[in-house]
């Protein structure tokens, strides 16, 4: 497969075609993956459940998150590699500079960041270093305490309202 880019997603995006991801933590099920033709592959904080045996994804740390990113890199045949920054590691637009340069250093194309608009300044640094952002919002698991479990967001339409203005927002800073 070669390599998907940026402009890869677009022109699938354009053409209506569908963009398969798959959360991936290590080499193996990296080249499967690339194998069975997935486009992108996330390394989530998740890893925290799945791997480590967490109650939730607050404990993953950034060293956890480029650990896993660089095997996920070793075992990538062409796919877009997306790695989450895991909780706090964004808390100041200097931590997020950091940690965001760590991850891509490990082998990440693309950076995953949970919030809503707060994130606007944190965002416009990275894209305009080069560091390409993916925006999560909704169900956001680093937010769990927050919001009393792992809950759907956005039902009511007052909120519905404020997830896609928090969404243009992040588009407009470079997510």
């Amino acid at each position: 497969m070669p390599d998907v880019t940026l402009t890869t997603l677009q022109g699938l995006k354009q053409k209506g075609e569908k963009i398969v991801m798959l959360t991936c933590y290590d080499a193996t099920f990296a080249k499967t993956a690339c194998d069975a033709g997935v486009e992108m592959l996330l390394i989530g904080d998740s890893l925290g459940m799945v791997l480590q045996g967490q109650d939730s994804t607050l404990p993953v740390t950034v060293a956890d998150m480029a650990y896993h990113t660089a095997s996920v890199k070793r075992g990538n045949r062409g796919a877009m590699i997306v790695a989450d920054l895991p909780f706090m590691a964004n808390a100041t637009t200097e931590q997020t500079l950091n940690n965001s340069a760590l991850l891509m250093q490990a082998g990440a194309h693309m950076i995953k960041l949970e919030g809503t608009a707060w994130l606007a300044e944190s965002i416009r640094l990275l894209a305009d270093r080069g560091i390409p952002v993916c925006a999560h919002m909704g169900l956001t698991p680093q937010a769990v305490n927050l919001f009393g479990g792992y809950k759907v967001q956005g039902r009511e339409e007052a909120q519905a309202q404020q997830m896609l203005e928090d969404a243009k927002s992040l588009e407009a800073a470079g997510a």
